[in-house]
């Protein structure tokens, strides 16, 4: 099962590489703004909740999508690069087994039980 949703994040990642070649962007802007969403981990030099809250504010797949639903309805390229940014960038860290955090400890995530 492991395999099955690794190989589904991989089809995630390969549709957001498609998705950003079918924006007017140069090539190397998506590698650079990749680890972008990891700002999020900032919070936790305050605390475990905040720093929780703040990463997966970053790491939200509802987020990603009001982001790309926001970009579509007003055809807005820049919110439309960062869904697509978003999505790749949470499907990359799935892939490597981290997934959303619990707020008692940053290495609890909700794939911690797969």
């Amino acid at each position: 099962m492991n395999t099955l949703l690794k190989l589904e994040e991989l089809g995630i990642f390969v549709l957001s590489i498609v998705f950003f070649s079918q924006l007017d962007f140069a090539w190397w802007w998506f590698p650079l703004l990749l680890l972008a969403p990891d700002i999020g981990m900032l919070g936790y030099a305050i605390n475990t909740k905040i720093g929780a809250f703040t990463y997966n504010s970053c790491h939200h797949r509802l987020v990603a999508a009001t982001i790309a639903i926001v970009g579509l309805v007003f055809d807005n390229s820049y919110w439309q690069l960062a869904a697509i940014i978003l999505f790749a960038h949470i499907s990359m860290d799935r892939m490597l087994g981290f997934g959303l955090k619990y707020k008692n400890d940053f290495k609890l995530t909700h794939l911690t039980n797969l």
